[in-house]
């Protein structure tokens, strides 16, 4: 593994300089290509508007009328943290417009993804008059046929990429469908939502019709967890979302379930950071729809009662627990094939025993291994299909490497969909053979040389005068995520100890330049040599209420 430093050009530096901006902060974001400090100050009056996005005036009339004539509204989510917010969103927001609205998530082992014609089947049981899809329904071409033949509207709001047929709904609101000039096409599930209420509450006002005032502000929370949870690219629109969403949250003013879920991990409200909705909300919020039902999740995002909030999220937090034991299992179960290849290629993997809700997990561990695409399989409920999930690396598009696949052969994938970097499939277990082969091929096409290269880049070394909690804090204050990485950076060291602890991490005293420094090496247990060039993020530790400094160290040049 190379590691190099991220490249920035020396006027926007200065510019960022000239504007009043700390000098670490002025280079890194300056490598992040902004060029001036109006780019980060981060307002509600800055968002992009509703109105660009395609459909989105159609979707406020319809959801207007249907308010209005008292029809029965029924939210269609999905089983993962971008679901559940946009769900918890569309059902707070519709309530207090004075919609009759409830919920319905698919049992992921048994219904699978998306809009099917078996899921609206469950939902007529409860005569709803339009299903509203949040974060799914843009590939459900049979689904949204089924409900028009029961009578039901449909309202599809998505984010996902449309196959080559859209579903005949009444509407459909998705950034990256045909024709839409929204500029933010990475607005993740839950923020196509909130801007759907947003037009909504608007066309109420046009109409006369709205009894209170609604604050939508107050739901920037969820669009921040599902935002940073769903791994979607942090462009201005989406760092401008993320950031009203913590400031609500370090002023205490979150939702109860939010404030639950960090409280259950022993995080502090008040300095929540960007790295504690993508590592400690998102994940305890996800294990809900990898192992259980995701119905407990949104019901803890939904929930204005702290006492339910707090025990949804104790469960929350327990279904985690259960769920690292489960992916540490099936980690342990691949790393052993991959040293029975010996050094094949190979970007597929599967058991029988694996957990289909968590192989997600795990393909995206053997992806950071291996630095290359990886789809992890494990056996469907119905015990003849095999559910997939892949991630991959920056330089491959996997939605687009699986469309080729199907293309080159016609009903190998069942079904399949998703974004540039994950993407779900399903395929018949006797097909896995050849789907391997067909994906390893559509690889070796598609991969760049580039993406081929193992690099790590790096914001450079960091002085020894910034080694102190004041610019650790200032860092984890930053909206960081998918696109607009967390600081990181690299220097050499020399290991003066190293140990294990916790069973899979290192702990290790670092010297550079005289000075030691306590630094952590997570979910690795190789020993490390005397000397090493390390890319490592600048982090707070606590110890019995004691803070200091620490480094985590995230790769070593090899």
């Amino acid at each position: 593994m190379k590691i190099i430093e991220r490249p920035y050009r020396e006027n926007d530096r200065r510019a960022l300089l000239d504007a009043g901006m700390h000098p670490l902060l002025a280079k890194i974001y300056a490598a992040r290509s902004i060029r001036s400090a109006a780019e980060l100050a981060y307002s509600a009056a800055g968002l992009l508007p509703p109105t660009l996005l395609k459909g989105m005036e159609q979707a406020a009339a319809l959801l207007a009328d249907a308010i209005q004539a008292g029809k029965r509204l029924l939210i269609i989510a999905d089983y993962d943290a971008d679901g559940a917010t946009a769900c918890a969103v569309g059902m707070r927001a519709l309530r207090l417009f004075g919609a009759h609205v409830d919920y319905l998530v698919p049992d992921r082992f048994k219904l699978g993804y998306g809009l099917s014609p078996e899921l609206v089947d469950l939902a007529g049981e409860r005569k709803p008059d339009l299903l509203i899809t949040v974060d799914n329904g843009i590939a459900s071409v049979e689904g949204v046929a089924r409900a028009r033949t029961l009578g039901i509207g449909t309202l599809i709001t998505d984010h996902h990429l449309p196959g080559a047929e859209l579903p005949q709904a009444d509407c459909i609101v998705n950034p990256n469908q045909m024709g839409c000039t929204f500029p933010s096409k990475a607005l993740a599930g839950v923020g196509v939502m909130f801007y759907v209420m947003i037009a909504l509450r608007a066309e109420l006002r046009k109409r006369g019709v709205l009894k209170i005032e609604v604050n939508l502000g107050a739901l920037t929370d969820l669009v921040a967890l599902g935002t940073i949870a769903d791994v979607v690219p942090l462009d201005a629109n989406n760092r401008n979302l993320v950031a009203q969403g913590l400031k609500r949250i370090r002023t205490g003013r979150a939702q109860p379930g939010i404030m639950a879920l960090l409280r259950a991990a022993g995080r502090n409200v008040s300095e929540a950071s960007s790295f504690d909705l993508g590592f400690v909300a998102g994940p305890r919020l996800n294990a809900a729809g990898r192992l259980a039902d995701m119905s407990l999740g949104i019901e803890c995002l939904i929930t204005d009662d702290e006492a339910r909030a707090a025990n949804c999220a104790r469960e929350l937090d327990r279904l985690n627990s259960e769920r690292r034991k489960i992916e540490s299992g099936m980690l342990e179960q691949a790393l052993e094939k991959l040293k029975a290849l010996e050094g094949d290629a190979h970007s597929t993997f599967y058991s029988a025993d694996w957990h289909e809700g968590v192989v997600g997990i795990l393909a995206s561990r053997l992806k950071d291994r291996l630095h290359k695409p990886v789809i992890c399989f494990a056996r469907a409920a119905d015990g003849r299909n095999l559910k997939g999930s892949g991630r991959s690396v920056p330089g491959l598009h996997l939605r687009d490497c699986l469309d080729l696949v199907a293309k080159r052969s016609p009903g190998l994938i069942v079904r399949f969909g998703g974004h540039a970097q994950a993407a779900g499939l399903t395929i018949a277990e006797s097909e896995y053979p050849r789907f391997a082969l067909s994906f390893e091929q559509a690889l070796e096409e598609t991969l760049p040389a580039s993406a081929r290269t193992r690099t790590v880049e790096t914001d450079g070394s960091l002085q020894q005068a910034y080694y102190t909690l004041e610019v650790a804090r200032m860092l984890e204050d930053g909206i960081w995520g998918q696109a607009f990485p967390q600081p990181l950076f690299c220097d050499t060291f020399a290991v003066e100890s190293q140990r294990v602890v916790g069973e899979r991490h290192l702990k290790l005293l670092l010297n550079k330049d005289g000075r030691r420094l306590e630094a952590m090496r997570f979910g690795a247990l190789d020993p490390l040599p005397g000397t090493l060039r390390a890319a490592y993020r600048l982090a707070v530790n606590e110890f019995n209420g004691l803070k200091s400094i620490q480094l985590n160290v995230e790769h070593v040049e090899s």
